[in-house]
């Protein structure tokens, strides 16, 4: 019988009982480190767009259409994977809001993941606001209720320094859950932002890391690059159901918001990005860190790479 390759989980236990504690990816080549902590294929040129254009569609079907069309979840998770979802619900803002990630979207993720036989599913962000008011207004609370998936709590016990080999980020504390899953799926909402312009899924890994966050504005979009290149995920789902266009990316008026009823799922989080862009009518190579992703090489801003469909209900 041939060995069962390792997961991700298992390659970075491996590690730091190697190193001996911290990991110790400053020890380890960047190409080494960037293929254990990724843990991801070559990402695949396509992009799927769901619309919701029927009066009263449910998002939960459009979502599980998405993923029908890119050939179901257990593609990409397999019988036994833990798995999380690195959502955004920094905000203590209800969804209609859409300053956080729409809870139903959320839930369809988990229902799929738990289909393909996923042993669990975490939901993940290191809010802003308090944690507990964050999960109880943006709906991450019942959802969690509702499907069984764990709730990760953020505190610094779930904290891990660890060197993030960027151009500007070198060691910072990270948040754990989401470099000891066996697969991650990045699940955030499309919104503008007052540094970045737009805040899509690459701005999304700011939630992932903790310390002094405020520095991570200075140079905003060299400090997202450098998290993107080391938070590689599996897939990149961006929630454009409600989108925030204008005062982001906090928000708080239902002025700021418009219904857009758009999902965008993409294995190659720059082309992810770049798809996303488009929703409030910008060019990718006119958003810095979008650019900047494509040039080191994250993926591709090129949306003529891509086979691109559409999928409606």
């Amino acid at each position: 019988m041939k060995n069962q390759p390792m997961t991700r989980r298992e390659s970075l236990k491996k590690i730091c009982k190697i190193s001996g504690g911290i990991v110790a990816a400053g020890c380890l080549p960047v190409s080494v480190v960037s293929k254990i902590v990724n843990a991801a294929d070559t990402p695949e040129k396509w992009i799927i767009e769901g619309h919701g254009q029927s009066s009263g569609y449910s998002v939960r079907e459009l979502t599980r259409a998405v993923f029908e069309k890119a050939g179901g979840m257990n593609r990409f998770v397999s019988k036994g994977d833990v798995v999380v979802l690195k959502v955004n619900i920094s905000w203590a803002r209800e969804p209609a809001l859409a300053a956080t990630t729409n809870p139903e979207v959320m839930e369809a993720v988990i229902e799929l993941c738990q289909e393909a036989g996923a042993a669990k599913v975490r939901i993940a962000d290191n809010t802003i606001h308090d944690a507990g008011r964050c999960f109880s207004i943006t709906g991450a609370g019942r959802v969690a209720q509702t499907t069984g998936a764990d709730l990760i709590h953020p505190r610094s016990s779930m904290m891990r320094k660890m060197n993030l080999h960027g151009n500007r980020l070198d060691v910072w504390p990270v948040f754990t859950p989401l470099v000891e899953a066996d697969k991650v799926i990045n699940l955030p909402v499309a919104k503008v932002h007052g540094l970045s312009k737009l805040t899509l899924g690459m701005k999304n890994w700011i939630g992932g890391v903790d310390g002094r966050r405020s520095a991570l504005h200075q140079d905003i979009h060299q400090s997202i690059v450098d998290l993107a290149q080391f938070f590689k995920p599996h897939l990149t789902l961006i929630d454009a159901t409600r989108i925030m266009v204008s005062n982001g990316p906090s928000g708080g008026s239902p002025s700021d918001v418009r219904v857009a009823n758009r999902l965008i799922l993409a294995t190659d989080p720059v082309g992810a990005d770049a798809k996303g862009a488009g929703l409030f009518d910008e060019k990718p190579e006119d958003i810095s860190f979008i650019r900047l992703a494509d040039k080191w090489g994250l993926g591709s801003m090129d949306l003529k790479q891509f086979k691109q469909d559409l999928v409606t209900i």
